[in-house]
């Protein structure tokens, strides 16, 4: 029975189509745990992708990732130990910025 490759082009839309579900659900944690670094370290978005970075780098950790265990930190409070000392180390390199409104600190 001759095939037109028609059920292999269906597999790999499949395919794609998940692949692009789950770029936007990481695409989502990662946006939700920039929210959390720049009100908690009061930074820009830009620096909060940068701090973001920073401890995914320093950490050997997947960015997503990160973007996870700070989320639960929000949630739970609890996030691993080197996981925080990296953040408050980005956190201290990146920041903080000035809150708008507010007088600069003498």
């Amino acid at each position: 029975m001759p095939t037109d490759g028609g059920s292999e082009r269906i597999f790999e839309l499949q395919e794609e189509i998940q692949q692009l579900k789950e770029a936007v659900v990481s695409h989502a944690v990662v946006d939700q745990a920039i929210g959390m670094v720049v009100a908690l370290g009061r930074v820009s978005p830009d620096q909060g992708w940068a701090v973001l970075k920073d401890v995914s780098q320093h950490t050997n950790i997947k960015l997503r990732n990160v973007a996870e265990l700070i989320l639960v930190w929000g949630r739970t409070g609890m996030m691993p130990q080197g996981i925080r000392a990296a953040l408050e180390d980005a956190l201290d390199r990146a920041g903080p910025t000035q809150i708008p409104g507010t007088p600069p600190e003498a």
